[in-house]
């Protein structure tokens, strides 16, 4: 066989590389003509994929509710990673910012858009039956949706309302996290005490939450955004960016995911309780906890009425057919 330039230059380029780091070209040669071709199935590791199902009762449905979930699961790892490399950038460029901060938001659009598999791809019956087997068990527990917020706003941001005016410039991270939001949406509605779902979560994650509050006091988006250069700080699409950021998160997928709840589990003369306890009535719907990640974008009356008027529609239109 005659060796073209091509393979030639190829071969050359290996060799450097593999010198540089005081590796044998020929050894690596060697794997590859030994190694067996890459298939998609074990690429995707598609057999453990797909057996990382294990449905808890018999119920068909609880497949379409395991799968969702560990499909928003894989989108929010995507997103993280996003996140993370935006956060390594000491000096990041408009496009590099736009770029990122876009694969989030198509993520995020992705999964608000296909939650009409929850919404609408589950029977009723079935999922308040199979739901009971789940308990204390509850989406509220994403711990990856909690990174996903703290790498997005400052921390006071993330506060509950009722207390962010208690903190000041200099408070801690560790101080901060004692009152934030979701701990008030994981409280048992009738008696305000913890959940066991909240209390699971914390003994789980908190130290890794703090930890995580402190690395993003500098690398969170928002002080990214600010690491930008003025005039591209005022450019039209990284503000676009950033407010689509932020009505995705914090008002679309909450609403998603609210709007799945009142299928369930509202009743015209009750609410069922969801199943860790949560408080889904007030902990979901965002005009209750007025969570803005970037509040110095909109404008006072777009803060006043975050996520009004969605909530009350869905509601109406829902309970129609109950």
């Amino acid at each position: 066989m005659e060796i073209s330039k091509e393979l030639h230059d190829r071969l050359e380029q290996l060799n450097a590389k593999y010198q540089a780091i005081g590796q044998d070209l020929i050894s690596y040669l060697d794997g590859l003509l030994y190694a067996d071709v890459t298939t998609y199935w074990d690429y995707i590791q598609l057999d453990t994929l797909l057996s990382l199902q294990k449905p808890k009762t018999k119920f068909p449905d609880e497949v379409v509710f395991i799968i969702y979930h560990q499909i928003t699961e894989l989108y929010f790892k995507l997103a993280l990673q996003e996140f993370t490399a935006l956060g390594e950038k000491a000096s990041p460029t408009r496009e590099e910012f736009i770029n990122r901060v876009g694969r989030i938001n198509r993520y995020f659009e992705a999964l608000i858009k296909s939650f009409s598999i929850m919404v609408d791809g589950m029977d009723r019956e079935e999922f308040l039956k199979f739901r009971m087997s789940l308990l204390p068990a509850s989406g509220f527990q994403s711990a990856q949706y909690r990174q996903i917020e703290l790498h997005s706003t400052d921390f006071i941001n993330l506060v509950d309302k009722a207390a962010r005016n208690d903190f000041s410039e200099t408070a801690s991270v560790e101080e901060m996290y004692q009152r934030i939001y979701w701990k008030s949406g994981a409280t048992e509605a009738e008696t305000g005490n913890k959940t066991l779902t909240l209390t699971q979560f914390e003994e789980r994650y908190e130290q890794e939450f703090i930890a995580l509050g402190k690395q993003c006091v500098t690398q969170n988006l928002w002080q990214i955004y600010l690491r930008l250069p003025k005039e591209d700080q005022s450019a039209k699409q990284v503000i676009e960016a950033l407010k689509t950021n932020d009505l995705n998160v914090n008002v679309y997928w909450p609403l998603a995911h609210y709007k799945s709840a009142v299928r369930y589990l509202a009743k015209k003369d009750s609410d069922i309780a969801a199943t860790g306890g949560t408080n889904w009535q007030k902990y979901l719907p965002p005009k209750f906890q007025k969570r803005i990640f970037y509040p110095e974008l909109w404008t006072e009356d777009e803060k006043e009425n975050w996520g009004k008027g969605w909530v009350e529609d869905q509601i109406r239109e829902i309970l129609k057919g109950a």
